[in-house]
């Protein structure tokens, strides 16, 4: 199979987010294996109506069938979703979105779960210092947030 990745900036809008709600579903479920299927539930439809309508959204398409395999989503600089449908990561996915969202859109700051070591060492590999940390998440859970930011910004 052809692996060639397309990215598209497009704003996202209500008709892409089942999508990216599977998309991140099967990322978390992948990466956050700290996370309780409370959680999940309790997150999904946050994710979907109150955080995407908030940000910016560029989606990760495969060049071969347009399908959507990954999305970031930035707002005022920071990014603030990166994620990547499970079955597609290690491909360079991530590192093209996070390229896109530094460079193109300027993001150079972000929140990761300390739990994450796999994000933490992905930021780390790209430019991202550790600048501050956080005893709970936005939402008040007890799961610790990095704070990130690209060396020298």
């Amino acid at each position: 199979m052809d692996y060639k990745i397309m990215i598209n900036m497009e704003v996202g809008t209500p008709v892409d987010y089942p999508i990216l709600l599977k998309i991140w579903e099967s990322s978390i479920r992948a990466t956050h294996d700290f996370l309780q299927e409370q959680d999940i539930q309790t997150l999904r439809p946050l994710i979907q109506h109150t955080y995407l309508p908030d940000l910016t959204i560029t989606l990760a398409r495969l060049a071969c069938d347009n399908s959507i395999v990954g999305f970031t989503g930035v707002c005022e600089k920071r990014i603030e979703m990166l994620f990547v449908e499970a079955d597609q990561r290690g491909k360079g996915i991530g590192k093209l979105l996070l390229f896109q969202a530094t460079n193109e859109q300027g993001a150079h700051e972000l929140d990761v779960n300390e739990q994450n070591l796999q994000a933490i060492l992905f930021y780390k590999k790209y430019g991202f210092e550790t600048v501050g940390r956080s005893e709970v998440d936005g939402q008040g859970m007890p799961y610790p947030l990095l704070h990130m930011k690209i060396k020298g910004t």
